[in-house]
């Protein structure tokens, strides 16, 4: 576990610094062309390649890895290494028709994600969409580089990818803004290229040697295939969750996919930084685990992941609803991004952060699932969860606005948690369930405690430092988190958390083998 925890901890870094850059982005974004139509149109555009392919790409380098698992040990290195080229090769052809048919019909697409479109600004989305049909061969390509280089132990190289995607894309929308807007969406296909390329070398690097064999006969790709049905519906209903609440938030007025997106990206900051990079790490091990009847050290596995996520993330969430506002008026709030959009965006990410743990849990749990190569229990559960969500949207919009699309997202997320949980349970009858409830129970009175604090912290902070300019608000937030991050652990030591207990207990025995060790010499 020791390869695991550093391996995870180096994708944490990773990920905060390409996070960052990804706030940035979109912070220039919003300040060059505010909560508009053209931030609308683009956002649409960009998560329309996104939806298409990366639901068949997120399903194929999701039965990819233990597949790869399966071939090499019991056909060995070479048809593992034949069996990716195939699987290359497919994803290259299926990404050339859905582009070529995103191509030809963007216009009704483009009203499918947002609804109420129409005039300029359809014209305009329309023509980012069909640009934006060029990347959606690299974004394919991409899913199953980044799944390689995962078996192969580097998680590096796919967590560092942000980076220089965000500071082209930046680059270019400073570039749109005095020339063309178009140029902003060029400077994306650029983006995704590179990425492409960077994947690629790594690759090559690690044994990844690409020729030109394609046999959709293979014995391995109709078992991929009967594997992979169901994850793409499940993956594909997930993906029809992002569609739906964009299409209905266009109903809202200008600006409010824009809104929705700001919010989404804050709530999806915390669960990309420690939920996807626990995910990441652990997936090709819980593979290797299930393969190999380590039943104990699987449920162990389990056991410990759960409890992470619950211990880092319900304090966040807490904290995010507490903090909202000042949250987004530090990172969003400048240029064409005025305070009434960062309220409405406080709004959708306070009731984002409802669901933040639920979100963590349910992306573990469906990795689980699917190492146990049982792909249809998340697909039935993430089918009946977008009901729920698509039910719980009409009605709330009508009372909560963008609120309630937000608010929808969160209960849907945690209802399909629990439906998960039940269903693992008939699988693998024990998984430390009775700790992992207890540990939830602990970390939500901590969390409450740290929210309570935090609250009079920040009141009290941001009232005696008077004016607040951009450096006394993160001031304020920085007093008030770090203040809370203490609570919340004395909090969890107290209540007796065994995660936190062990940690301790480890940084003690550290601490006296460095004073030994310094007496000694």
């Amino acid at each position: 576990m020791n390869k695991v925890a550093k391996s995870t901890f180096t994708l944490i870094i990773i990920t905060i610094l390409s996070k960052c850059f990804g706030f940035i982005r979109e912070a220039i974004l919003v300040s060059t062309y505010g909560a508009s139509n053209i931030s609308d149109a683009y956002i649409t555009a960009m998560n329309i390649p996104s939806v298409m392919f990366a639901t068949i790409a997120s399903a194929l380098a999701t039965t990819f890895i233990p597949l790869f698992f399966d071939i090499k040990n019991n056909e060995g290195e070479a048809n593992s290494l034949k069996f990716a080229t195939n699987v290359f090769n497919i994803v290259i052809i299926i990404s050339i028709i859905l582009a070529s048919l995103g191509f030809l019909f963007a216009e009704p697409i483009i009203k499918v994600f947002a609804m109420n479109f129409k005039g300029d600004q359809l014209i305009l989305a329309t023509n980012f969409a069909k640009i934006m049909m060029i990347g959606m061969i690299f974004i394919g390509l991409n899913n199953i580089l980044s799944s390689w280089l995962q078996i192969k132990g580097n998680f590096e190289i796919p967590g560092i990818l942000g980076i220089p995607y965000n500071i082209i894309i930046i680059l270019f929308i400073v570039i749109s803004s005095k020339s063309n807007i178009y140029i902003m969406i060029i400077g994306t296909i650029i983006a995704t290229i590179v990425q492409f390329i960077i994947q690629l070398i790594a690759s090559y690097k690690l044994g990844f040697r690409y020729y030109l064999y394609i046999n959709l006969k293979d014995k391995n790709i109709r078992r991929m295939i009967s594997l992979i049905l169901p994850v793409f519906i499940g993956v594909g209903v997930a993906q029809l969750n992002v569609v739906i609440d964009k299409s209905l938030a266009s109903t809202l007025g200008d600006g409010m996919i824009t809104v929705l997106n700001s919010a989404n990206r804050l709530d999806s900051f915390v669960s990309q930084i420690f939920v996807a990079n626990i995910v990441t790490v652990l997936y090709p091990m819980l593979s290797m685990l299930s393969t190999e009847n380590e039943s104990t050290n699987f449920s162990i596995a389990i056991k410990n992941s759960i409890n992470a996520i619950i211990i880092l993330i319900i304090p966040i969430s807490i904290g995010a609803i507490i903090l909202s506002e000042p949250i987004v008026k530090i990172v969003f709030e400048r240029g064409q991004f005025n305070y009434d959009n960062t309220i409405l965006t406080a709004q959708a990410l306070a009731c984002y952060s409802i669901g933040m743990c639920a979100f963590g849990i349910r992306a573990l749990l469906n990795k689980i699932f699917y190492a146990l190569k049982d792909t249809k229990t998340p697909m039935i559960n993430g089918t009946i969860t977008v009901i729920m969500n698509i039910v719980l949207n009409i009605v709330l919009i009508k009372f909560m606005g963008h609120m309630g699309l937000a608010l929808a997202t969160s209960i849907s997320s945690i209802l399909c948690t629990l439906l998960m949980f039940r269903d693992l349970k008939k699988i693998v009858t024990d998984f430390g369930q009775g700790n992992i409830y207890r540990t939830f129970i602990k970390s939500i009175f901590a969390s409450i405690l740290m929210g309570i604090v935090v609250k009079l912290v920040y009141t009290i902070s941001s009232n005696n430092i008077g004016n607040m300019s951009l450096i006394h608000q993160l001031i304020s937030l920085g007093i008030s988190v770090l203040i809370g991050l203490i609570v919340y652990i004395l909090g969890l030591l107290i209540l007796r958390v065994d995660e936190i207990k062990n940690g301790y207990l480890f940084l003690v025995l550290k601490i006296k083998k460095i004073k030994y060790s310094f007496i000694n010499n």
